[in-house]
């Protein structure tokens, strides 16, 4: 890859290692309305786990995908199937229990437990290793917590604890440890998996976007192509949830991007899975490509659309990278996008309570591996009449009054000071100011749109207003996209929807050169 020389050793354009030299399988457009006894919207780990659960069942599947498979947050993860999601454990027995808590390190144990045996089963390769995960604090205040959290671990049975060090030239002050959790190449177990639903008759169904629901005793799913899949169940596995019926689903979730480099490095890594208990944070693993050790350095949240210049929180890991192990090459760079809960448990089952055949999986905190698995376990356990010991757990219907309540107005105090916010701003750029591969919000004829010229100098004219509720989009130079940051819509540089809950594009605004003179034309 050719990198940028204004941002050192970062490539120039984003790609994911987990998309690259994999032959993913390629599946036609929905032409026809279909009946089967389950559809899914999404193909990422939760929806390709869900349909080879129940191609297992003898159920008729049918999966329909937006764009292509496995091209979402799955293709972006950092691959670590852990129950060891940041400082939660302690959290959540002060707010749910200590009952529920233990539950919730249960359902992504055996959803680690899942994924090894089927791994095993079907000899899949896809760099399966068993790993201790690590979260160490480098201050004081967040050494304190790890050691609430040590006593969390030990209340609930989690086997782990206190150690003294992680071997880096890290200056820590306490590291927790979860013992024998594990990392593995997602997409090559999940095409592997694809492959065994083609085997069982399963139907896949790529570019083909969900956009509606008809509710019923047989629901049917209404697609962009006007074509209709009617089911016994629909399982609703695209990220935001692509119909939200009365669950109010938009005022419940916020949308968090996180970066990643994949590095060579000069020093050797010593194995492990790494977090930082800090902010910023800093997660670590290693893969190996082509032959050779990468080190993969991921953290840098924020919420989307908000905040500092994306591209640099990809500087920022290149200076942790550089300090901690010395960089010889950044081989890949790329960043994910996930949903955050009220009460950071994932939102898994019924729709609205009383809905029992439109199920939904959303709000993974970042850890899709393990909770993407468990959602796919409980699905097949609800659809066919099994009991399950997580259901309660994870049904989106409940309602914690702390902290559920105060983060419900906090976050919805933020998406209205953020639209007011884009409301009131009135940015100078001018488009012809735009260097080749830059991308800025403009004023034009009066109004705010957004500008990009490409790389072969053309300029993209895009209206800034999110198509979802109105909130206004910025850019995000690191990935070349416009992002909402009122509800976490992305869309490309052209306006074309990347991730929902917005379902159509920007308008467009056309552009034109004319000697020295501009042409504008409304593409409304």
């Amino acid at each position: 890859m050719t990198p940028n020389n204004e941002n050192g050793k970062l490539p120039q354009h984003p790609e994911s290692y987990w998309r690259t030299g994999i032959e993913f399988p390629e599946f036609p457009s929905l032409e026809e309305d279909l009946h089967v006894d389950v559809v899914i919207v999404g193909a990422g780990i939760t929806g390709i786990t869900s349909a080879y659960l129940l191609v297992n069942e003898g159920l008729k599947v049918a999966v329909i995908e937006a764009g292509k498979v496995l091209n979402g947050t799955t293709g972006h993860t950092t691959a670590k199937i852990t129950a060891q999601h940041d400082l939660i454990y302690d959290e959540f027995i002060h707010n749910i229990g200590r009952s529920k808590a233990r539950l919730y390190y249960e359902a992504n144990a055996e959803a680690l437990k899942f994924i090894k045996e089927t791994v095993d089963q079907h000899t899949i390769d896809c760099d399966f290793s068993t790993q201790d995960a690590y979260i160490y604090a480098t201050t004081e205040k967040y050494a304190r917590k790890i050691e609430k959290e040590a006593e969390a671990y030990e209340k609930i049975g989690i086997e782990g604890g206190l150690v003294d060090s992680i071997p880096f030239d890290i200056e820590v002050q306490k590291v927790l440890v979860m013992k024998n959790q594990a990392q593995f190449h997602p997409t090559k177990y999940l095409v592997h998996l694809i492959q065994l639903i083609k085997e069982k008759g399963g139907l896949i169904f790529e570019n083909t976007t969900a956009v509606n629901i008809e509710t019923g005793e047989q629901p049917t799913v209404l697609t962009v192509g006007d074509h209709r899949v009617t089911a016994k169940h629909v399982l609703a596995c695209s990220h935001f949830p692509f119909y939200e019926g009365l669950g109010l689903y938009s005022t419940r979730l916020y949308a968090n991007r996180s970066y990643a480099l994949a590095v060579k490095a000069k020093k050797k890594f010593p194995g492990g899975i790494y977090i930082s208990a800090d902010e910023p944070t800093r997660s670590l693993r290693s893969v190996t490509v082509d032959g050779e050790e990468v080190v993969l350095i991921v953290g840098e949240n924020h919420k989307t659309g908000q905040g500092i210049e994306t591209m640099e929180h990809y500087k920022a890991l290149e200076a942790f990278g550089e300090d901690v192990f010395g960089l010889e090459e950044i081989v890949y760079r790329w960043s994910a996008q996930d949903l955050v809960t009220l009460d950071k448990l994932p939102y898994i089952g019924e729709l609205t309570s009383g809905q029992p055949n439109i199920l939904i999986a959303t709000g993974f905190r970042k850890w899709g591996m393990s909770n993407g698995t468990a959602a796919a376990l409980l699905f097949r356990d609800m659809i066919s009449g099994k009991k399950n010991t997580f259901q309660k757990l994870y049904t989106p219907s409940r309602f914690y009054v702390h902290p559920s309540l105060k983060n419900f107005l906090v976050e919805n105090a933020n998406v209205v000071g953020q639209l007011i916010k884009g409301k009131l701003d009135s940015p100078q750029t001018n488009p012809d100011d735009l260097s080749n591969g830059e991308g800025a919000v403009i004023t034009m004829d009066g109004h705010r749109k957004g500008a990009y010229k490409d790389d072969e100098g053309k300029l993209h004219i895009v209206d800034t207003t999110c198509t979802h509720i109105g909130c206004e989009v910025e850019w995000n130079n690191g990935d070349r996209t416009w992002d909402c940051p009122c509800h976490g819509s992305r869309f490309s540089f052209t306006g074309e929807v990347i991730e929902g809950p917005a379902e159509k594009p920007l308008q467009k605004y056309d552009y034109k050169m004319i000697d020295n003179l501009t042409s504008k034309d409304s593409g409304y």
